[in-house]
């Protein structure tokens, strides 16, 4: 009789991690730099980036919950279904800008995104998920005290960004871009590098 041989999720989750970063990182730089040189690439390239980037912080964040759940039980759970529903959102509006980027509207529309108004999943959950996810880091000791610090600083720029950005229309006023450039220039990108390095080790 064979035996199974049990397949250890964070081999997939760390690698995430870090794609996770490196897709937060270039949404940035797409959304910021690469839009004001040229509008219709910047949006098609952040849309893919946020796309890509929800898939793979998607899987990241479950493999962070698989690591606190032990101790975390059902508050790992709680912080898992709010993270995964967050990058599930933001799929949803890369997909929905990389789409209007290809192909773009007859009549172009400042309406909020129906399926992520003013950034409530790709900001607003996935700023509470973070909260939550370095609550219960910061009670592991197994794990570094600092990565559960940059994640509550992480979880309180998108919830900001997510208030800013419900009653600022203009993503340049700067109480939009400040907490903006530094989430997605250095802040997020840093967090989710930074777990893929605690992933990568066994529990």
């Amino acid at each position: 009789m064979h035996s199974v041989k049990t397949v250890s999720y964070r081999h997939t989750a760390y690698p995430s991690s870090w794609l996770a970063g490196i897709c937060g990182f270039l949404y940035s730089v797409s959304f910021v730099l690469i839009a004001k040189a040229s509008p219709n690439l910047g949006a098609g390239l952040s849309g893919f980036f946020l796309l890509a980037g929800g898939i793979f912080g998607a899987s990241a964040l479950l493999g962070l919950y698989l690591r606190l759940e032990p101790a975390g039980g059902g508050y790992a759970l709680w912080a898992a279904i709010f993270g995964i529903a967050g990058a599930l959102v933001a799929m949803l509006h890369g997909g929905y800008d990389l789409a209007n980027a290809i192909h773009p509207p007859d009549q172009p529309t400042t309406l909020p995104s129906e399926v992520d108004p003013r950034g409530l999943g790709t900001f607003g959950l996935s700023g509470i998920a973070i909260l939550a996810f370095a609550y219960l880091m910061g009670r592991d000791a197994n794990l570094p005290l600092n990565l559960s610090y940059l994640g509550y600083l992480s979880g309180v720029l998108l919830v900001l960004i997510y208030l800013a950005r419900l009653v600022i229309l203009s993503p340049s006023n700067p109480l939009v871009l400040v907490p903006a450039a530094l989430e997605g220039f250095v802040v997020n990108p840093a967090w989710y590098i930074w777990l893929g390095f605690v992933l990568r080790r066994a529990a």
